[in-house]
C-alpha cells in the first residue's frame, strides 16, 4: 500500500483518466472491479445521464469508484447535488478552480483531487485543501496545459512544491512508464489511452481501429486559442493548423470547431471530421483487451521492471 491506495481504498495506484465519449460506467466499473480506481467522465453527459451511469456503476462494482467533473461544466450545480445525493465516494475536478467545490464536497465525506499541468496550480490545489493532484503532462490527450510542460519534467517539479499524494498522468500506458513516473515521485498514475482502447470503453469501433494502427507523430497539440487539444492528424485538424498558421483568432477557432464535434468522432467514428482526442502514447498500442486484462498487464510489467532494476546492482 501507498498513500494513493490507502487515500482512495483501492488495489493499485492506477485511476482510469476521466475521458469523454469513451468513460461511461462500463469502464469505471471494469477498472475498479480489477484494483483500481475508476471514473466516470462527466465532461460529455447531461446530469440526468451522469445519474443513471452512476446508479449502473454502483451495481456493477462495490468497489470505490469516482466521477470526473471538469468545473467550468455549464450545469455544474446539478452534476454536483447529483453526486452528493448518489454518495459517489471520489470526485476528481479539473478545468477550474479547486476552491469552488472541494470544501463541499469534502464536508459530504468525498475524497477530492484535481488535475493540473503545473507547479503553480498544484501548490494552489494543496491550498484549496484537496486530498491528492493529477499533474498530467502535454503527452495526454484532450484538453492539455498550454504550457506543454512534458511528464518527465512535470512530476518532479510538483514533487517539490507540494506535500499531499501526487499521481501522474500523460503519456502512461505500460508498466515500465508507471514505474518512471513513480521514480520521479509520484505516488499514482492516472490512464487515460490505455484504457480508451479496450472492449468496455465506450468510444465507436471505428475510432479504437484507428488509435491501434497510430505511428509516432500521428497526435498534435492543437486548438490552443480556445483550449490546447491533442488530437489525431485527419482532415479536421488540417483545417485547424491551416487556421491557426494564418492567424486565425479565437473566435474563428470557435467557429471552426463548433459544437458536437468530439462525440461526432469518438463516439460516433466519423474519423473525417470529427475532433479525435487521444494521447501520445496510443502508437505504442495495438490491441483491444478488456480493461482487467489491460490493468494487469500494466501492474506485471511494473513488478518485473522494479525486480530487473533491482537485479542490476
Amino acid at each position: 500500500m501507498n498513500r494513493v491506495t490507502e487515500l482512495f481504498g483501492i488495489e493499485y495506484p492506477i485511476i482510469l483518466g476521466g475521458m469523454v465519449w469513451c468513460g461511461g460506467w462500463r469502464l469505471a466499473a471494469a477498472v475498479s472491479e480489477a484494483g483500481g480506481l475508476g471514473l466516470i467522465g462527466a465532461g460529455s453527459m447531461h446530469p440526468e445521464v451522469l445519474q443513471e451511469h452512476i446508479i449502473k456503476c454502483k451495481e456493477a462494482t462495490h468497489k470505490p469508484f469516482g466521477v470526473n467533473v471538469p468545473l467550468l461544466y455549464p450545469e455544474i450545480e446539478r452534476i454536483m447535488k447529483i453526486i452528493i445525493a448518489e454518495k459517489v465516494p471520489v470526485v476528481f475536478t479539473s478545468a477550474g478552480n479547486p476552491k469552488t467545490w472541494t470544501k463541499t464536497l469534502k464536508d459530504e465525506g468525498i475524497k477530492v483531487a484535481h488535475v493540473v499541468s503545473s507547479s503553480k496550480f498544484a501548490v494552489k490545489c494543496q491550498e484549496a485543501g484537496v486530498d491528492a493532484v493529477v499533474a498530467e503532462g502535454f503527452e495526454a490527450g484532450g484538453h492539455n496545459g498550454i504550457e506543454e510542460t512534458t511528464t518527465m519534467v512535470l512530476i518532479p517539479h510538483v514533487r517539490q512544491a507540494i506535500d499531499i499524494p501526487l499521481i501522474a498522468a500523460g503519456g502512461i500506458a505500460t508498466g515500465g512508464a508507471m514505474l518512471a513516473a513513480f521514480a520521479l515521485g509520484a505516488e499514482g498514475v492516472q490512464i487515460g489511452t490505455r484504457f480508451a482502447l479496450t472492449e468496455e470503453s465506450s468510444a465507436s469501433d471505428e475510432f479504437k481501429r484507428l488509435c491501434v494502427s497510430l505511428k509516432e507523430g500521428d497526435t498534435m497539440l492543437a486548438l490552443k486559442k480556445i483550449g490546447a487539444t491533442r488530437l489525431i492528424k485527419n482532415e479536421f485538424y488540417d483545417k485547424v493548423k491551416a487556421a491557426e498558421d494564418s492567424g486565425a483568432s479565437a473566435e474563428q477557432m470557435k467557429e471552426l470547431l463548433g459544437k458536437g464535434r468530439a462525440k461526432r468522432g469518438i463516439f460516433e467514428g466519423d474519423l473525417v471530421e470529427g475532433e479525435l482526442e487521444i494521447g501520445q502514447i496510443a502508437s505504442l498500442l495495438n490491441d483491444l483487451p478488456p480493461a482487467k486484462e489491460a490493468l494487469g498487464q500494466i501492474v506485471k510489467e511494473y513488478n518485473e521492471k522494479v525486480k530487473a532494476s533491482f537485479d542490476m546492482f
